[in-house]
């Protein structure tokens, strides 16, 4: 486990680590996206990476109904969505174009449950936040619940309001994290790092520990912690040094240009520098 320091710049990645990068697992919202649309440099970025034979493992907050879609439908190997509560991946052992396989930390009925428990905390926050709202995307949502903060809300919630939201899950005993745009909840012990674990386990039969340094993540918010904290080498997208004053475990480097952009720098960069 790393200690934070201030973020250097992307063009001390090693050349080494480039050769030798088999993984790149990475959020979505302001990391791959930016002002809610993919930049067209980040998708091109996407396809160069499978071109290049490094596997890409999207891991993101959002719901099961969008992660079918992107495991269907991006130049992807597998997708983590709610925060590590699944993943969802094509088997190519099934048909030419793939089985949408799904695979969930919980059961349908723990989901359930702990769902019911969820709601009636929301529920709660709303006697003294009448105006509070389920982010666009609860219905397609399996594990967790989410509180738009600043996505489809107007004006946006203010930091007081953020954290006493996530206090309010915290003390009833679920996890909750600060995405760029939501808050999410819920009850369990998994996490983006613990599912990302299980993925590499189960699909490619490697240990996460053993092959460390021949991944990389991407992040750009707090709920990217976890990651920024177990991963030798993270790279944060610019916009990241919005949250670096909350945040104890910062991303290793930094790009200098936002959200998809940033990423797509630092995609060409590492491309350039493994041939």
């Amino acid at each position: 486990m790393k200690t934070s320091n201030s973020p250097l710049a992307l063009n001390q990645l090693s050349k080494d680590f480039c050769k030798n990068l088999k993984v790149i697992f990475s959020d979505i919202d302001d990391t791959i996206s930016l002002e809610g649309k993919i930049p067209l440099e980040a998708y091109e970025s996407l396809w160069s990476l499978k071109k290049a034979g490094i596997r890409m493992i999207p891991i993101t907050g959002r719901p099961a109904g969008w992660v079918d879609h992107i495991a269907r439908m991006w130049p992807v190997d597998a997708v983590i969505g709610e925060n590590g509560a699944f993943y969802f991946y094509l088997n190519h052992k099934l048909g030419r174009d793939g089985k949408l396989e799904q695979v969930f930390i919980q059961t349908k009925n723990e989901r359930e449950k702990n769902f019911e428990k969820l709601y009636a905390i929301f529920q709660n926050l709303r006697k003294k936040y009448p105006d509070l709202q389920l982010a666009s995307d609860q219905n397609y949502r399996k594990i967790d619940i989410a509180i738009d903060f600043c996505e489809d809300v107007s004006p946006a919630l203010p930091n007081e309001t953020i954290h006493e939201i996530v206090h309010a899950f915290t003390a009833e005993g679920a996890q909750a994290k600060i995405s760029s745009i939501h808050v999410n909840a819920w009850f369990g012990s998994h996490d983006k790092f613990t599912c990302c674990k299980k993925l590499l386990t189960e699909l490619y039969q490697e240990d996460f520990d053993k092959n460390k340094n021949n991944y990389l993540y991407f992040g750009d918010s707090p709920n990217d912690e976890p990651l920024f904290r177990e991963f030798p080498q993270t790279i944060g997208v610019k916009n990241v040094e919005n949250f670096l004053p909350l945040m104890k475990y910062h991303p290793t480097f930094i790009t200098t240009k936002l959200g998809g952009l940033g990423f797509a720098e630092a995609v060409d960069y590492i491309l350039k520098n493994r041939s």
